[in-house]
């Protein structure tokens, strides 16, 4: 990443998403935001540090305030270069000088505050010593759905990041795999999601025979064999926003016991998809999955949830699991992932990432949902 927007937004849309942070951060009970260098830095305000230091960065949104960016001197020219830059003040400091003092001027002395899930310890505990009235909480807990609900630019984004990766799927399929080891499918995952324009690979799992039946399973050393079920499930960023799918291929013409898990897989992420509309809570797409499944009789081989959100990161809020009482929104987006594993023979999982519209859901993933045979 660079000292620039990694998606194409102007400055009055990183404008909006500060203001709009602030409001939530009120209606929240907060004082403010405080946000550390990451995924919630570069969605606010289009800036990413070459490189994450030990020197305190901290972007702080107060409601009623403008917002300023609290940023080492020798870093504010690239800071100043960000698109987002515009929208906000640039307060820098520099060495030898006391950051959190600075920082702690523009804080309220007894608020308690949002901060960044990936914001450094050390940074943390010296603002609570130049403030120590002042309280904090995660983001995630704060406000788990900052993110979640995307605009129609965030939109395009992620579906152009899913048909990268379909057109990655439709290559993967032509390789070889028999005689090859998951390591090698997995480089030609990985050289494939650039190829299509991905900057960032997150993931690549190649998972072939037994070790499909793991499903946090990657890559290793194994060689894939005719005859083997294999998961893939790969994905990243793709300007900025990301991808994620999973498809199980077979090597040769499978059993009528794999074929029936994998149409079972189909069925159950089908209803999945199908549950998705506005007003349904989470929970309830976990549930039409996972019914399916085990009404089944394989409903404890399924054993995580059934999809997770996905945006500037590949897992995010808002979770597809039991307990999840939020309501889907037209605009959020999350994968729908159910899998049966069977320990020591093999596994399946067929994911697409899904939008919520206004009267039900759309597939960023259009990829054949049936039993590909691969050689």
């Amino acid at each position: 990443m660079t000292g620039t927007a990694t998606a194409p937004f102007s400055a009055d849309d990183y404008r909006s998403r500060m203001e709009r942070a602030a409001r939530e951060a009120a209606d929240a009970g907060l004082a403010g935001l405080l946000v550390a260098p990451g995924p919630d830095l570069v969605w606010l305000t289009g800036y990413a540090p070459t490189a994450a230091t030990e020197r305190l960065t901290l972007l702080v949104l107060t409601p009623g305030r403008d917002p300023v960016l609290v940023v080492p001197t020798l870093e504010a020219p690239d800071a100043a270069k960000a698109v987002g830059a515009p929208a906000l003040t640039l307060r820098d400091w520099t060495d030898g000088k006391d950051p959190y003092a600075a920082t702690a001027a523009l804080l309220d002395t007894g608020g308690r505050f949002g901060i960044s899930d990936n914001a450094w310890a050390m940074h943390l505990l010296g603002l609570q010593q130049a403030l120590p009235a002042t309280s904090y909480a995660s983001l995630t807990e704060a406000l788990p759905m900052l993110r979640a609900v995307k605009d129609a630019a965030e939109l395009e984004l992620m579906a152009a990041a899913g048909a990268a990766a379909d057109a990655t799927f439709e290559e993967i399929r032509k390789v070889p795999f028999a005689g090859r080891r998951e390591t090698e499918v997995g480089a030609d995952l990985a050289g494939l999601l650039r190829r299509f324009g991905h900057s960032q690979v997150d993931f690549t799992i190649v998972a072939s025979g037994p070790n499909g039946a793991n499903p946090h399973h990657e890559v290793g050393d194994r060689v894939i064999e005719h005859g083997d079920m294999v998961v893939l499930d790969f994905g990243g960023l793709k300007d900025g926003y990301g991808s994620d799918t999973s498809r199980t291929v077979h090597v040769g013409e499978p059993t009528d016991e794999e074929r029936r898990v994998h149409d079972l897989v189909r069925e159950a992420q089908e209803a999945g998809f199908r549950a998705v509309r506005p007003g349904v809570a989470c929970q309830e797409v976990d549930r039409a999955a996972r019914a399916v499944i085990a009404d089944a009789g394989y409903g404890e081989y399924f054993i995580h949830r059934t999809g997770h959100g996905i945006g500037v990161t590949t897992h995010e809020p808002p979770y597809m699991i039991e307990g999840e009482e939020r309501p889907l929104v037209p605009g959020m987006c999350f994968s729908v992932e159910p899998g049966v594993y069977l320990p020591g023979r093999f596994g399946v999982r067929i994911e697409d990432i899904v939008t919520v519209t206004e009267d039900g859901g759309r597939r960023l993933n259009d990829t054949t949902r049936e039993l590909v045979m691969v050689d």
